[in-house]
């Protein structure tokens, strides 16, 4: 049966006995590496048992626990903050950096609705003209956009075949002609003023109701004008009665699907690629210096309930010892139950705090606070003056 190391009381830890080397640069990290490993060989039992674990292996799962406390709380301000990092150059470190809330995601998001509603939006609008001849209804717009050297699908938006605008069959309100208010002019004893300077003002309402009423006219009396598209053909209503052009504006429908290249272009001008999930935001492991008193300990105890779980797989492999006349069963299923229990305690706990600390959290807590407050002051009895 091969040896089984057990712990000698003491070590000494120098650069190079950790598994990846983290931390072994750090002063605060190695000189507490010899005293964590004596404070978990003494919870796991010794002096009074020995314990089947050497230095290397409470190093290891130290360097383990310090890694796994800054993943938490680094992946927790990745997730809090990744819509405000997202786009941003990924060659600066975020470890002790405050992050600033912007909208500026918000408004690239917000960008796509814009483009389809006509009001801006990150993706360019042509513009376009097909020669209208007088009868001709249909006009093929793929011919037109094979003609311009287009390739791929278009987009049409917005085709300019409209009546003239209805305020230019409008009179002029201010002239006072064609408005039936001629006789107001002359009751206000305004008649004698040359129309075109005179002082009646009618409200803009009534310009509004003057336009709409040609508008309806023209639509319920008349054609009114309008256009389809059905399968690449422009249809025109009614059908022209002169030739001309015929404007419309369109997008290129690759252009939409195709994904933005701004967070590319930004990021490459601060000499790095963008941050485009939450595996490359650049966070590292974590200053064991900088870590303070109360994740430390955290950090303390998750090394031990790691280093019992170890144990409990060493002692899993010898079910019994024997011993001088009879035959020790050692306890490994406790140990591994116990060390799971507690690393599943510790990184709820921690999840938790981090969960608390969060800006949803905090405003929340903060306006509970408020609320409180208001309650509070409003039974202090209020003076009355009397003056």
């Amino acid at each position: 049966m091969a040896t089984v190391s057990i712990w000698n009381g003491s070590s000494t830890f120098s650069p190079g006995q950790t598994p990846f080397g983290f931390y072994d640069a750090d002063n605060q990290f190695s000189s507490s590496a010899d005293k964590v490993a004596k404070y978990c060989a003494i919870r796991l039992g010794y002096p009074l048992m020995d314990v089947e674990l050497n230095s290397g292996s409470f190093y290891a799962c130290f360097e383990e626990a310090v890694t796994t406390y800054g993943n938490e709380v680094y992946q927790a301000q990745v997730v809090q903050n990744y819509l405000s990092l997202e786009g941003g150059p990924t060659g600066s470190n975020l470890n002790n950096s405050v992050i600033t809330p912007s909208i500026q995601n918000t408004i690239r998001l917000s960008e796509a609705y814009g483009t389809e509603a006509g009001v801006g939006g990150n993706v360019r609008m042509y513009t376009g003209s097909i020669e209208v001849i007088s009868g001709q209804q249909v006009y093929d717009v793929k011919q037109w956009a094979i003609g311009q050297g287009i390739t791929g699908s278009i987009e049409i938006r917005k085709v300019f075949y409209q009546a003239p605008p209805a305020i230019m069959r409008y009179f002029d309100p201010y002239a006072g002609t064609g408005t039936g208010i001629q006789s107001l002019m002359d009751a206000f004893d305004f008649g004698s003023y040359s129309p075109g300077v005179n002082f009646l003002l009618m409200p803009i309402s009534y310009d509004i109701l003057k336009v709409q009423a040609i508008e309806f006219n023209d639509q319920v009396r008349k054609s009114a004008y309008s256009f389809e598209i059905i399968d690449n053909q422009l249809r025109l209503f009614p059908v022209p009665t002169r030739s001309g052009y015929i404007r419309f504006e369109y997008y290129k429908v690759a252009e939409k699907q195709g994904l933005s290249d701004n967070a590319n272009t930004a990021a490459a001008a601060t000499g790095g690629t963008p941050i485009t999930n939450i595996s490359n935001v650049p966070y590292t492991n974590p200053s064991f210096t900088q870590i303070n008193t109360p994740g430390r300990e955290w950090i303390y105890r998750y090394t031990l309930a790691l280093a019992k779980e170890l144990l409990a797989y060493v002692r899993g492999k010898y079910t019994t010892v024997p011993i001088p006349g009879s035959e020790a069963t050692l306890n490994q299923a406790d140990l591994l139950s116990d060390a799971r229990t507690e690393k599943t305690a510790l990184l709820e706990k921690l999840r938790g705090d981090l969960d608390a600390t969060s800006k949803q959290a905090q405003l929340e807590r903060k306006a509970a606070e408020v609320e409180a407050l208001g309650k509070t002051l409003s039974q202090v009895p209020m003076l009355i003056y009397i003056g």
